[in-house]
């Protein structure tokens, strides 16, 4: 996608030469408290149609964007009006790519929600059918490889999702499609989209795509499972050398399990209904407050830590 991108024009901007090189080297961020997201670059390259000052990987490192501090077009980012500075995004042509670790292993945690695991964000956005209403008349998004891997030197393709595809980000849950000021709620940014939701969003309006989103932050969900592993840490993003046009990655995160409350039963306390009920889902996966994948003593005893409580 170009990356000089306003959701409201209709052409692409014309392309600079190929910027050449590697980076090799690891690129450390500066930025500190980024654990969820991607925290290094440990390779780059540029790839052929990259605009010149869209080659700073280190763009595509902590949180995804929420607002464009564009003097002329200032706009908190949506899902009709996506991130698009050289500051914000790193773009990817044809031939190149983009890998970027985080601080922690992704696991493939059974508490995530819709077993998303990684979510990636890039620069995709709704076509506006009513333009400036905001309502969904289609999507515009460039595709790329995703690869994900458990030492950086073992890739593994996921199939079926593109790196700057599905979901477009929101930034804020109070602001329309073209904000041109910072909302007060922001999304999460480790909560991913229902997947299912995709083929439902034509003629959504943007309040609609807004409560469907159920407060994430949009992006490319990853589930581990569907590769058959069970932890990463680095993720790489890539276009084929004949590709033709470019794909700008905003940022990756590590998504956060949902907690499972001790208090099974929704009673207010912790206490003999909810060994009870975790009792009777023992080595199922309700229960599972640990984590651990299987309802089993470690559950058992973290209920009984939280005995008396609230959960």
């Amino acid at each position: 996608m170009a990356p000089f991108h306003r959701s409201c024009r209709s052409s692409r901007p014309s392309r600079s030469p190929a910027v050449p090189g590697l980076l090799a080297t690891l690129v450390a961020s500066s930025a500190a408290g980024q654990a969820p997201f991607a925290v290094a670059v440990v390779d780059y390259l540029p790839g052929t149609g990259v605009v010149e000052g869209y080659d700073d990987p280190t763009s595509a490192l902590g949180e995804p964007s929420r607002f464009t501090a564009d003097p002329l077009f200032p706009s908190a980012v949506t899902p009709f009006a996506s991130a698009y500075l050289p500051t914000q995004v790193c773009s990817i042509g044809g031939g190149g790519h983009l890998a970027v670790e985080f601080e922690t292993p992704v696991t493939d945690d059974p508490r995530n929600p819709f077993g998303i695991d990684l979510i990636v964000f890039g620069n995709s956005f709704f076509i506006d059918a009513a333009y400036p209403a905001g309502v969904v008349g289609g999507f515009f998004g460039d595709g790329g490889t995703i690869e994900v891997s458990p030492d950086g030197s073992t890739w593994t393709p996921i199939p079926n999702v593109a790196a700057d595809g599905l979901f477009p980000t929101l930034a804020f849950e109070d602001v329309g499609p073209y904000p041109t000021r910072p909302g007060s709620v922001p999304t999460d940014f480790t909560r991913p989209v229902d997947p299912l939701l995709g083929p439902m969003l034509v003629g959504m309006t943007h309040e609609e795509v807004v409560e469907a989103y159920g407060g994430g932050g949009g992006g490319a969900g990853v589930d581990l499972a569907t590769v058959g592993l069970s932890e990463i840490r680095f993720l790489r993003v890539s276009l084929p050398a004949d590709s033709g046009f470019t794909i700008e990655i905003d940022a990756a995160s590590d998504v956060a399990p949902e907690i499972v409350s001790a208090d099974l039963d929704g009673s207010g306390t912790v206490d003999g209904g909810d060994l009870a009920a975790l009792l009777a889902d023992w080595g199922g996966v309700a229960s599972d407050l640990d984590g651990s994948g299987t309802v089993d003593g470690g559950d058992l005893a973290a209920l009984l830590a939280a005995w008396g409580g609230r959960g």
